[in-house]
């Protein structure tokens, strides 16, 4: 499974941000698909997560209100729509595939696939 993330840019405080990820090469469908970030300094950490087939999602405490994450199965393209971005939100974003089937997991060991990853920077 390959995912290619995409997106990333300079943003100023309150303003918006959507990235994507393509997914490719996979002979089993991935249960789900999830976003993590790492800032600087910073371990890595669940933003959100997406059922792949069901659609239901799950999002960490910290950024709920302020993102959205949606997928388009038939474009093999999961999405994740940020609003009202803060410094804080400045780190390292990376998609990721959990294979195991189940729930949407937050736990990073689970997800066996990962893009490269790309930077989102709110500032000034």
């Amino acid at each position: 499974v390959q995912l290619q993330a995409s997106g990333g840019g300079l943003v100023q405080p309150g303003g918006s941000l959507s990235l994507s990820c393509i997914v490719s090469g996979y002979t089993s469908t991935p249960y789900a698909l999830g976003w993590f970030r790492q800032a600087p300094g910073k371990e890595r950490e669940f933003v959100g997560g997406i059922a792949w087939t069901g659609g239901f999602t799950k999002y960490a405490d910290s950024v709920k209100g302020r993102i959205t994450i949606s997928r388009d199965t038939a474009k093999s393209t999961l999405y994740l729509q940020m609003d009202d971005l803060k410094p804080e939100d400045t780190a390292v974003y990376y998609c990721a595939a959990q294979m195991r089937w189940g729930r949407v997991e937050v736990k990073e060991y689970l997800y066996e696939h990962w893009g490269q990853g790309t930077l989102v920077t709110v500032s000034s």
